[in-house]
């Protein structure tokens, strides 16, 4: 067993400005991406921004990151990177800006190289520095070696082989707190998926599952808020990231698993947010593995089902319904990918497939 977690991770009250020295010091010219609002609307652009210029680091915006970004994108990012001169990236928003920051960060490291150098398995993995700073409480990219990009030549999004991460995240409660609660359903989902998935996995340890169970128990904290019940306070806001972070950590040594393989069509062809179409397969998921470990999670979560589970994401998420050619294809897709079929601790054929699906 290992545990590899290369990031240095801050995570409080006002934590950029708190660490503005490290984060000024990965370089002297900082390209920021970011979506094209978000980051600004929740605060996280002006603090980081404040930051650098108190210690006299220039910065240029790139906020064109689309949700699920594609391999245009990035080139077009690298593109204003290597002729203002960044020597670093800093990644602002949810997954997918921070997934894009890593994979601009590899280009820009390569000037030279063309978009297929993101997928070509043999080549060197090195990238200028990187920070990311979450504003959602879901992706965990702020730790994680993935970066999610589409293909839109083939129709697809995936993961690129290249494994890179952060040298320095900086996690605040507070860029959170304006999201709205389709955001925090979507994205807490996506979070807790990646809890269940790596613990329920054929590469878990007992490392990777201190990260998810305790990750679980954080998630729980704050169940109430998602649900309506009660008002969210700054405490539940940091338990959020907090606990999206460790689902990060968790996923970093495992992978995720069966729902996010198929969740991907879903998202590229029935348009369906990323956490709401993990969210769809998980309990199915959880149906087909070991009853004791997964008892032992739900109860982490305060579920007492997988019924109850289903009952969560039904009445935070929403329950859409899903043209059957598309969940026939994601099931086609994942049967003929052996290293998706792998990750879970139980085989996994057409028909188990098809019953996570609901086909």
């Amino acid at each position: 067993m290992n545990f590899y977690m290369p990031a240095k991770v801050y995570s409080e009250e006002n934590c950029v400005m708190n660490h503005a020295v490290e984060l000024a010091a990965l370089g002297t010219r900082a390209l920021i991406v970011t979506g094209k609002s978000s980051a600004r609307r929740c605060g996280a652009f002006a603090d980081v921004t404040q930051a650098l210029e108190k210690y006299g680091v220039s910065w240029v915006e790139f906020a064109e990151v689309e949700e699920n970004p594609s391999v245009e994108t990035i080139m077009r990012a690298r593109k204003v990177g290597c002729k203002v001169e960044a020597d670093f990236v800093i990644g602002i928003g949810g997954g997918s800006p921070m997934d894009a920051a890593k994979a601009v960060a590899l280009m820009m490291r390569h000037p030279d190289e063309d978009w297929e150098y993101l997928y070509d398995k043999t080549a060197e993995t090195s990238t200028v520095p990187i920070a990311e700073i979450p504003t959602t409480a879901g992706t965990g990219s702020e730790v994680t070696a993935v970066s999610v990009l589409t293909r839109h030549d083939k129709h697809v999004k995936g993961s690129i082989p290249h494994k890179i991460f952060a040298n320095l995240a900086l996690i605040d409660g507070k860029y959170v707190s304006a999201a709205p609660t389709r955001i925090l359903a979507n994205t807490t989902m996506d979070a807790l998926c990646h809890l269940y998935e790596s613990y329920i996995h054929s590469k878990a340890t007992d490392y990777s599952r201190m990260c998810a169970e305790y990750g679980i128990k954080v998630w729980a904290r704050s169940k109430d808020v998602i649900l309506g019940r009660r008002e969210a306070t700054a405490e539940d806001y940091q338990n959020m990231m907090n606990a999206s972070c460790m689902a990060g950590m968790a996923i970093a040594h495992t992978a995720t698993s069966i729902p996010h393989a198929l969740s991907y069509r879903l998202t590229y062809s029935a348009h369906m947010a990323h956490g709401k179409a993990c969210g769809y397969f998980l309990a199915g998921y959880l149906r087909e593995a070991d009853p004791i470990d997964v008892g032992r999670i739900l109860v982490l979560a305060g579920f007492t089902s997988i019924d109850a589970l289903e009952d969560y994401y039904v009445t935070t998420c929403g329950r859409d319904e899903v043209p059957m050619e598309i969940l026939e294809q994601t099931v086609e897709e994942v049967l003929g990918n052996e290293g998706k079929r792998k990750m879970p601790p139980f085989p996994v054929d057409e028909a188990v497939l098809r019953r996570i699906a609901g086909i």
